[in-house]
Order: structure tokens, then C-alpha cells, then sequence
């Protein structure tokens, strides 16, 4: 398999760095993007975009997924369940 070529980036806001796929999301900008709300502050960036981007902001909103359909969602992965069942958990919710 060929080595994946990195290119150099800027972003809107004039942070440069290096980057192997076409996502064009800034690293330092999605660091600095860290929200309070539990239920996205224990999740990776992407697995914290895909919950934003359906919706999920919340414990009571995650609660009605099940995790089947949370599966489904673009950059949320196996691993993210776990973390999320454990914030449900301390609000003694689980997933649908």
C-alpha cells in the first residue's frame, strides 16, 4: 500500500496544519470548538459532529436512539457507545 501524502492547510482562521485525508476540518479549530455539555465533551470530533448533525444535543434526545440507528450515523463508531452509555447511565436513562 503507497504512504498516504499529507499537504499543508490553512484555515478560515489562519491555522496551518497538515492533513493525509480530504476532511476539511481544521484540527486546531475542533480543539479549540471543546463543548460543555457532557454528553458531547466525552466523544471524538467526528463522533461529536454526527450527534450535532442529527440533533443530539442532549441526554434526553440521545435516549430515544437506539444503538442500532446511532451506529448509522457517520463518524460514530463502536467505541463512542460505551462512553455514551455511561453518561445515560448517571442520569439513570439508557438507550432505546
Amino acid at each position: 500500500m503507497p504512504a498516504t501524502k499529507t499537504t499543508a492547510r490553512t484555515c478560515k482562521k489562519g491555522h496551518r496544519y497538515y492533513k493525509s485525508s480530504t476532511c476539511p476540518v481544521c484540527p486546531v479549530c475542533a480543539a479549540e470548538e471543546q463543548p460543555e455539555e457532557e454528553i458531547l465533551a466525552v466523544l471524538s470530533a467526528p463522533a461529536r459532529r454526527a450527534l450535532q448533525n442529527a440533533g443530539i444535543t442532549t441526554v434526553q434526545q440521545l435516549a430515544s436512539w437506539s444503538k442500532k440507528d446511532l451506529l448509522q450515523l457517520h463518524g460514530l463508531g463502536p467505541s463512542s457507545i460505551p462512553k455514551l452509555e455511561a453518561v445515560l447511565k448517571k442520569q439513570n436513562l439508557k438507550l432505546k
